[in-house]
């Protein structure tokens, strides 16, 4: 899939450099532009349809994070592109599709632009259509927890799992239970069942997907109409089911 991408970065050596290894190993993208600040960026943004933006997270007058929050409905991906580390678990978290550290590795350039391309490929074709996983059926029992002892549920009854701090809320059809265990406890419990973990606070039942949407980190609609977000790191893992 060709990919239509920005670079923002405020040092033009830098810039000029990953212009130069995008051109040279990356040949399904074409860099439609550079930006050296967070308004050059945004202003380029609002009147281009992107699919792929190289974005550094220090610069003048804001971060990568204050640009990405003014732009809710995002439908590109974003790549990092620092020397600093430590942004590296929000960036994944809730913002970027990859990661790079520089010095920038080519190969993990490569790997970045690859992995960029197949959740897009994959999400251009999957894009408000009716979804079947096509998967098993959901056969099997999970004990919840519970101050007077515990609850025994149909894994297949659980629509999707959301975090609430070290509590999870299960949701059912038309109701849910509050259980005082983290979300990363039920991801574990649930392993070898089809859930996927598409959210810092979401877990949700893959059978009852039935519709993906594009957007800033893309969402999925559950069979009892529910919305969900969809973080840019975990989209791959969710779109391979379908």
């Amino acid at each position: 899939m060709k990919l239509k991408a920005l670079i923002v970065e405020d040092e033009a050596n830098s810039r000029e450099i990953l212009q130069n290894y995008v051109s040279k190993y990356c040949e399904n993208v074409t860099v439609l532009g550079e930006a050296a600040s967070i308004k050059e960026a945004r202003d380029f943004i609002e009147n281009n349809a992107l699919d792929l933006v190289f974005l550094d997270v220090e610069m003048p007058y804001g971060n990568a994070f204050d640009l990405l929050d003014q732009l809710p409905d995002r439908e590109f991906e974003t790549v990092f592109v620092t020397a600093y580390n430590q942004y590296a678990m929000d960036a994944l978290n809730n913002h970027a599709a990859y990661y790079l550290m520089k010095p920038i590795n080519i190969d993990e350039l490569i790997k970045a632009v690859d992995y960029v391309s197949e959740i897009k490929t994959k999400e251009t074709d999957l894009e408000n259509k009716v979804l079947n996983a096509q998967l098993p059926g959901v056969e099997g029992k999970i004990t919840i927890p519970q101050q007077d002892g515990f609850q025994v549920l149909n894994v297949s009854e659980i629509f999707y799992c959301k975090a609430d701090d070290n509590y999870t809320e299960i949701h059912l059809e038309n109701k849910k239970i509050l259980v005082s265990k983290t979300l990363k406890y039920f991801e574990e419990a649930l392993s070898g069942f089809p859930f996927a973990r598409i959210h810092k606070s979401y877990l949700v039942n893959v059978n009852e997907v039935v519709k993906y949407k594009k957007g800033k980190g893309g969402s999925v609609v559950v069979s009892n109409g529910r919305e969900l977000l969809v973080s840019a790191s975990k989209k791959k893992e969710l779109l391979a089911y379908f």
